[in-house]
């Protein structure tokens, strides 16, 4: 598994012909947090500005150095499809609360935790207010979340079973964040 901020800065390339599309500046999500539901490559135009993006479903690799675009035709734009409303944008989700539903609170949201197909298993946590099994792995799984906070913007998550399941997350995916440090290998 990976953080989504490692896809971040990453080229987009069609298989085709090896031209790059733009680079990934932040991913689109599904309204439920579930799965990554397009790459955001920026927004054009001088007075009305559109947001451009690769829809996962024309994506054939999420790479830990570039996502591969499968067809040609791939570049959208966020006015023309309608369901892109209600997509949520990772960095739009990064500083949500997180609290059980007593109101403890928990942390903060600072990324996604993505499998090999780009579903989010959970998520990284920051700001945490814990003790135990969740402020060591600093994760919370998917599974354990009872409300992602689109009414209220507080993500609410089962505490007993966040701390039972645990993500375990490649640590080359922490290389390629922004500011993070790198480690030499030997």
């Amino acid at each position: 598994m990976r953080l989504g901020q490692s896809l971040i800065g990453n080229p987009v390339i069609k298989m085709t012909d090896g031209r790059e599309l733009g680079k990934v500046k932040d991913l689109y999500l599904d309204n439920n947090l579930k799965f990554v539901v397009g790459v955001f490559l920026g927004s054009e135009g001088l007075i009305k500005r559109t947001p451009t993006f690769v829809k996962s479903t024309d994506v054939a690799v999420f790479g830990m150095d570039a996502v591969l675009a499968r067809n040609t035709v791939v570049v959208q734009e966020g006015d023309r499809l309608p369901e892109s409303e209600q997509w949520v944008r990772l960095d739009g989700l990064e500083g949500r609360d997180v609290d059980t539903p007593g109101g403890t609170k928990i942390g903060r949201v600072a990324d996604v935790v993505l499998d090999a197909e780009a579903r989010v298993a959970g998520f990284r946590l920051t700001h945490l207010s814990v003790e135990g099994p969740l402020a060591e792995s600093k994760t919370v799984a998917r599974g354990a979340v009872v409300d992602v906070g689109h009414q209220d913007g507080v993500m609410t998550v089962d505490l007993a079973l966040a701390e039972r399941e645990t993500l375990e997350i490649n640590p080359d995916s922490l290389f390629s964040q922004p500011g993070a440090v790198e480690t030499p290998q030997s």
